[in-house]
């Protein structure tokens, strides 16, 4: 499969649409607040976005529940807002992604309530039902008693998000479905409707959410990987500049599967993975956010090494590099922001790290002004991600600029305005952190060997140093997120362009190097 080239320096801005702008005064952000905030986008160095879900729903999981996939949510505008925002992305030369919700919808959706009728009908089987009232399936989630039919259905997550049927890779049930049944097929079929729907408006793609759970009893998820090959099979050759990125975090399987990106994510819950390992490798009490130990590979004191990451990192990269992409990102919608664990400091070599890794990377909206994650009570199914989900903050005027509403309508409190950090006063700021993001996005953009080609190369580390080297085609990215002292001896000379940190340069070594992300461009 042929990568799609305008992925190659492309650099996702993720936006959570209720809190990013609201351009009504209802106090919850909507499409027209982004269009007017595109500029503001660009001049990060951000040049296309992923919306998180924005169709009709009763947002009992902020929009994950799905009650139309083919209508825009009312509070967000309109389908004829969300076809100006892509034209007005058009051009200026951005991209939209769209967030797919493929393995469930709202248990108000259309097709469940037919669904849920004794009565057999066309969407009797859209979803998975048992045989009986009583009948709870193993290893699954199911609710029963809640409608005439008489059967349990499975959830995907909260109670209110009924499973889709996609069949099972092991029918051991006779009200189950092969995986390449009829009905399988059909919800598959639905669901490539969608996304015709929407690229045929103009949408660049989608951001696909749970994509490893469509097909049950699915143990090495072979048979989603047929389902996603067909879907995706389908559609690529309708729209082939049509771009898709997975939540699976499993690049091999995802990308082996038609996904042109996965998302690199937290697997913290089994032992971790080299994600968990940079920057979630934390023990955090959920109930009062307090921190007990924090030993991920960016905290200045931790002893961790790059080992646990590069373990891993560097055999997916390799089973993959040749038809499609690793996307790191800053944060999202499902973490705590990381400026609740790490100090600007800290954060700063993390974003230099990030930015200059090959892939696709995704920066969370308020990262680039070094938003808090704040303690806040659940809303929409939120829980612990709320306070990662809070109003953009855009300046010291009534709500942050975020909404010319009333306090008591928006849709999260607003941190306090003697203590926000805003777009205004990064813009002041020359070293804000917002100017150097930007920067390092210039030298991704303006440099094609920084963007997301494939031209890795380890160039040092070793397992008892935090010190970390690797190349990208002309350029040496050091790493070294550590109070210790280390010295590097280059191999030929190189010209120092961007460092942050303390590091002194003699001799073409580089010594005394701690706290330091360091970008060296070779000589010619």
């Amino acid at each position: 499969m042929q990568k799609i080239k305008w992925l190659e320096d492309a650099v996702f801005y993720e936006i959570y649409p209720q809190s990013f702008y609201d351009s009504n005064a209802d106090g919850i952000g909507d499409i027209n607040g982004i269009i007017e905030k595109l500029e503001y986008i660009l001049s990060i160095g951000c040049n296309a976005i992923w919306l998180n879900p924005c169709f009709d729903s009763p947002f009992k999981d902020a929009g994950y529940d799905v009650r139309d996939y083919k209508k825009i949510a009312p509070r967000y505008g309109t389908n004829e807002d969300l076809h100006r925002l892509v034209l007005e992305m058009h051009k200026r030369d951005m991209h939209l992604l769209l967030d797919l919700v493929p393995c469930h919808t709202s248990e108000e959706h259309p097709w469940f309530i037919a669904s849920t009728k004794q009565q057999r009908n066309e969407y009797s089987e859209r979803y998975i039902w048992t045989n009986g009232a009583f009948h709870k399936p193993m290893h699954l989630t199911a609710v029963g008693g809640e409608y005439e039919r008489n059967g349990t259905y499975v959830t995907s997550f909260f109670h209110c998000q009924p499973s889709l049927n996609y069949g099972f890779a092991k029918v051991t049930e006779f009200w189950q479905h092969a995986m390449d049944s009829r009905e399988a097929l059909s919800t598959q079929d639905a669901m490539i409707d969608v996304m015709r729907f929407w690229l045929s408006m103009g949408v660049d793609g989608f951001r696909v959410d749970m994509a490893a759970c469509l097909v049950k009893n699915d143990d090495e998820e072979q048979g989603t990987m047929q389902a996603w090959k067909r879907m995706l099979g389908i559609i690529k050759e309708e729209y082939p500049q049509a771009a898709f990125v997975s939540e699976w975090s499993n690049p091999k399987r995802a990308l082996a599967c038609g996904f042109d990106m996965d998302f690199y994510l937290d697997h913290g819950w089994n032992g971790g993975n080299g994600y968990h390992h940079l920057l979630r490798d934390q023990d955090i009490n959920l109930d009062t956010y307090e921190i007990s130990s924090d030993v991920s590979y960016f905290k200045l004191d931790s002893s961790q090494t790059i080992h646990s990451f590069l373990k891993e990192y560097l055999e997916d990269y390799e089973a993959t590099k040749d038809i499609g992409y690793i996307s790191f990102i800053t944060d999202n919608h499902d973490m705590i922001r990381i400026s609740k664990f790490f100090s600007e400091e800290e954060r700063r070599i993390i974003y230099g790290f990030l930015f200059t890794m090959p892939g696709v990377p995704f920066l969370y909206y308020g990262d680039e002004i070094g938003m808090k994650y704040l303690e806040l009570p659940t809303k929409e199914g939120g829980y612990h991600r709320t306070g990662s989900r809070t109003p953009m903050q855009w300046d010291h005027s009534l709500n942050l600029g975020f909404s010319k509403g009333r306090a008591e309508q928006l849709y999260l409190p607003v941190e306090d305005c003697t203590t926000a950090l805003t777009v205004e006063d990064a813009l002041k700021n020359d070293t804000s952190l917002f100017h150097y993001i930007r920067k390092l996005l210039y030298f991704r953009h303006h440099y094609p060997s920084l963007r997301a080609v494939h031209n890795f190369e380890v160039y040092y580390h070793k397992e008892n140093t935090k010190l970390f080297v690797y190349k990208r085609g002309e350029f040496l990215i050091v790493v070294h997120p550590s109070y210790h002292e280390e010295e590097l001896r280059l191999d030929k000379p190189y010209k120092l362009i961007f460092s942050t940190g303390d590091f002194s340069f003699k001799n073409n070594t580089l010594r005394e190097i701690k706290r330091a992300f360091i970008l060296l461009k070779e000589i010619q």
